[in-house]
């Protein structure tokens, strides 16, 4: 009698032990999957929203490259829609603007060229005034240089064998020749430019590496024409020089010390990155929102040879 209890005890202590075991392996199986899931879900600030959208051919619109070995498109010569009816007031009249061919450059100029030439000219390199955290975040090669004036842009642009866009120029190198609201079209998209659209991450807190929104280029192909930094153009400004302004190839009015400043930055909000959205800022005035890129001419020896 007595054996067959310990045989009991022995049966139901093995059962006891083999669903223990069971029960250890379900709920490391079940541990092992959310941290799996935990670790997909996190994003970094180095790293963009991932986005669906098919990639576009940009391969009709010729390129060269600048004298200072960066990418331009080329925008050719045409009509395209400026400003805005639905915009704030220094946005109209929306109307019809014809523009010569012109090249602008791909991207943004990234800290690392603007550094280039602040060594071989000389110059300072820019200075951030005022930033509640690490200056560390902001100054990194990679990312779209920042924080430096209306005059330092014209100067690089023009070491560059270039210069600064016009206002119309920029204008429709990001919306083509319709009335789209942002570089990729009319609404909100998330993974689209480095900005602060819809609330959504967008993959970096601050400045992100020119370039880094496939998906968010231009007709033309242009890069970061919504968001990442605001962009210095060659204009000055004048809240209604839309009203007086010329059709063909208008170069804004005469210089003064408010300049233009296009594409929002980093931080703007929905309304503030549009394309036809203007900023005024003293020539002098540095920013680690604003940034910049060049243009240039199209000369004779960039046209296709007649056929």
């Amino acid at each position: 009698m007595e054996n067959r209890g310990v045989l009991i005890g022995g049966i139901v202590f093995v059962f006891g032990a083999f669903v223990l075991m069971i029960s250890l392996l379900v709920y490391e199986s079940y541990k092992a999957k959310q941290m799996k899931a935990l670790a997909a879900s996190i994003k970094t600030e180095a790293r963009p929203a991932p986005t669906s959208a098919p990639a576009l051919d940009y391969s009709m619109y010729k390129t060269k490259i600048g004298d200072e070995g960066r990418d331009m498109v080329q925008v050719p010569d045409g009509p395209f829609i400026m400003g805005s009816k639905d915009g704030d007031p220094d946005e109209v009249p929306e109307r019809q603007v014809f523009l010569g061919a012109f090249y602008i450059d791909k991207k943004e100029v990234s800290q690392e060229e603007y550094a280039r030439f602040a060594k071989m000219t000389k110059r300072q390199l820019p200075k951030i005034e005022v930033f509640e955290d690490d200056q560390s975040k902001l100054l990194q090669p990679e990312f779209a240089a920042m924080s430096m004036s209306w005059d330092e842009a014209a100067a690089y642009c023009k070491w560059a064998g270039k210069r600064l866009p016009t206002e119309a120029e920029w204008e429709k190198a990001g919306r083509g020749e319709g009335k789209r609201k942002y570089a990729w079209g009319d609404n909100v998209r998330n993974g689209r430019a480095n900005a602060n659209l819809d609330g959504s991450e967008d993959g970096y807190r601050y400045l992100a590496p020119p370039g880094s929104f496939e998906h968010g280029r231009s007709p033309y192909g242009i890069y970061d024409m919504t968001g990442n930094v605001a962009e210095w153009v060659a204009d000055s400004y004048d809240e209604h020089y839309y009203q007086k302004a010329p059709y063909r190839d208008p170069k804004g009015p005469d210089r003064a010390d408010l300049k233009v400043v296009r594409g929002g930055s980093w931080r703007e909000t929905e309304h503030n990155a549009r394309l036809s959205k203007r900023f005024a800022a003293k020539a002098w005035r540095t920013d680690i929102t604003i940034g910049f890129r060049c243009a240039s001419d199209v000369e004779a020896s960039d046209s296709p040879a007649p056929s």
